[in-house]
């Protein structure tokens, strides 16, 4: 078992206000908690891992380049590995929500980025 306490959890922040913390989790999957600020948007991009995203608090707008869907409170999207999207919070409000990778990832997606 590994149990990871959030307020023990490793955190970073991509970009000001947007931060992330990594959950429980192993090379096979991984769980982020993550929340951005109101009018926040990651930019477009993909990875090798499928994503789940879960919006657990105001609302998260997923894009992708063939659709847009609005994630309410525990609505969910899945992603396919290499599937070009972002995640945009276009509220006044603070999103927050839960990623799932698969396979796991580490923060060196996002800390160890060229654009």
């Amino acid at each position: 078992m590994d149990h990871v306490p959030f307020d023990d959890a490793e955190t970073y922040e991509p970009e000001d206000g947007w931060g992330r913390a990594a959950l429980a989790g192993s090379d096979e999957f991984t769980f982020e908690w993550f929340e951005k600020p109101a009018g926040h948007s990651s930019p477009m991009h993909d990875h090798e891992n499928e994503q789940v995203c879960v919006c657990l608090e105001g609302e998260l707008t997923i894009h992708t380049e063939e659709e847009t869907v609005v994630l309410g409170e525990y609505d969910s999207v899945w992603l396919e590995s290499w599937e070009t999207h972002r995640v945009e919070n276009a509220t006044d409000e603070r999103a927050v929500g839960l990623d799932v990778f698969a396979p796991g990832r580490g923060f060196d997606f996002w800390t160890d980025r060229e654009e």
